[in-house]
């Protein structure tokens, strides 16, 4: 009864019964004095600051692919030097100044930012599946691998 009631609830919210069930599994077998980062590497997790750069940099790509959402369009523009630099054809944005800390903090600046410091092979992708895919590749090496990309 207790697996078909957490069944029915995975159903309803859209997960995969037998990835859960698989991702459990590794968190009840770890040791209590288990590390969380090892944790989170096994299940292939990022950690939070990973996790925030990948909503920002998602949505930046949706709104640099399609225009959507629009509320945020205004916020980011492309890199366009008024010469031409070897740096034009990198797609990346500009970062505004900021005088204030907190400033840092908003999408306007904090957007372009995570987007600049990724790789050119993760921003030029054409598709969402594959700039994803690229995406947590690039953010899973920094936040564990300590690799180092191209830029």
């Amino acid at each position: 009864m207790h697996s078909y009631t957490a069944h029915r609830q995975t159903a309803s919210t859209g997960c995969r019964w037998h990835k859960l069930a698989g991702q459990s599994g590794v968190v009840r077998q770890a040791q209590r004095s288990a590390s969380a980062t090892k944790l989170r590497q096994q299940l292939h997790w990022l950690p939070v600051r990973q996790r925030i750069n990948y909503k920002l940099s998602v949505i930046t790509f949706r709104m640099r692919s399609t225009g959507n959402p629009a509320y945020l369009h205004h916020l980011i523009h492309d890199y366009l030097p008024a010469c031409t630099l070897r740096s034009s054809d990198r797609l990346l944005l500009i970062l505004p100044r900021i005088l204030l800390a907190l400033t840092a903090k908003a999408f306007s600046v904090s957007a372009p930012s995570v987007w600049n410091s990724l790789s050119y092979n993760c921003r030029s992708a054409e598709l969402l599946s594959t700039f994803k895919h690229s995406l947590k590749t690039e953010l899973f090496d920094i936040a564990y691998c300590k690799c180092e990309h191209s830029a």
